[in-house]
């Protein structure tokens, strides 16, 4: 009996050595190996992939992607956006198909600048609004404000501060950030998924938009042409203007990492200006790479508004007025507006 028992146990590692690796095992195998650096790497730097083999099984074909780009293992980042960004190969082998994805985040090489505020002027404004998008469109500063219940967008005299036009949104949404374009306001709402829009001159609504993959509302602009959209992480969404369908994003980071909490933005001189909730600063965002190339400190505002704080009555407010080319920033429940000039710190 027992004679029987080893030679069933010989027959049986006989045969499973025989069978060899499984094609899962087989797919399993292989893997990447990159130059970054804990996952990271700069915009300047060529990324190198090697693919690792170890049970040396006989390779067709081998395809490299990064960010659903097709790449060669020596490739410059140079046209890549920044962020975490998915590198994806393809291994043909033994009529066979093997994918072995990893992640890696490009992040800038030039450490952001920083830059300083000169207050050219102190406008009256609304202590009572809670803001949360601001700019200017043919010389009238638009204005949108939050919470429920207190959500409205308004037409203002930005040097009185009267309120010229108004328009209150229903009391379920919290209103965010506005862009206007081509004679329509673009309004955000916080967690509702649904923006609206708007008449530019009547502020009348004219009807609704949802949202894509973002899953929030935050800040809203515009370059003439692609409105631009923030939701509180390092993304801002690119949307076209006609089907306000999200057709792109970029992932705002620095040299360090990525740059989260996005909030009211603002398009000026070709770069996104974007307000970071809880934070006394504007970061300066290439919108095409997503690099932040600037960041502007605006602690002399927040020194002049008696019932600052950083999470509730905190800076948010950012219009570019092309007709002075000054900045007009203010921020939930401030009673100024300031006028201000940007310098080289």
């Amino acid at each position: 009996m027992k004679t029987f028992k080893h030679l069933t146990i010989i027959f049986l590692t006989l045969t499973v050595a025989a069978c060899g690796p499984s094609l899962e095992q087989k797919k399993s195998s292989f893997s990447t190996s990159t130059n970054t650096q804990n996952g990271t790497i700069s915009i300047d730097k060529t990324l190198e992939v090697k693919l690792k083999n170890p049970r040396n099984l006989e390779i067709s074909s081998t395809t490299y992607k990064l960010d659903g780009k097709t790449i060669t293992q020596k490739t410059a980042l140079k046209d890549f956006k920044l962020g975490e960004q998915i590198l994806e190969t393809t291994v043909n082998f033994e009529g066979e198909t093997a994918i072995v994805q990893e992640k890696i985040a490009v992040l800038s090489n030039v450490a952001p600048k920083f830059l300083k505020i000169e207050i050219l002027n102190t406008f009256p404004h609304d202590k009572t609004s809670f803001t949360q998008g601001l700019e200017f469109n043919n010389g009238t500063l638009y204005e949108s404000t939050g919470l429920r219940g207190e959500s409205k967008i308004r037409k203002i005299d930005y040097k009185t501060g009267k309120v010229i036009a108004e328009t209150a949104i229903p009391d379920q949404f919290f209103g965010e950030g506005i862009t206007v374009l081509n004679n329509t306001v673009y309004q955000l709402t916080w967690q509702s998924k649904k923006g609206f829009t708007y008449d530019a001159k009547t502020l009348e609504k004219k009807g609704s938009f949802n949202y894509g993959k973002s899953k929030e509302g935050w800040g809203f602009c515009n370059d003439g042409t692609t409105l631009y959209k923030s939701d509180g992480t390092n993304n801002i969404w690119a949307l076209n203007a006609e089907t306000l369908v999200e057709e792109d994003h970029i992932q705002v980071c620095t040299n360090k990492g990525e740059i989260g909490r996005l909030n009211e933005i603002e398009w000026a001189n070709n770069k996104i200006y974007s307000n970071i909730w809880e934070r006394n600063g504007i970061a300066v965002i290439n919108p095409k790479n997503g690099a932040v190339e600037a960041v502007i400190d605006c602690t002399p505002l927040t020194k002049q508004i008696s019932n600052f704080s950083l999470n509730e009555n905190c800076l948010n407010g950012i219009a570019y007025n092309p007709e002075t080319k000054t900045f007009f920033l203010t921020g939930k429940r401030w009673d100024k507006l300031f006028e201000v000039k940007i310098l080289e710190n």
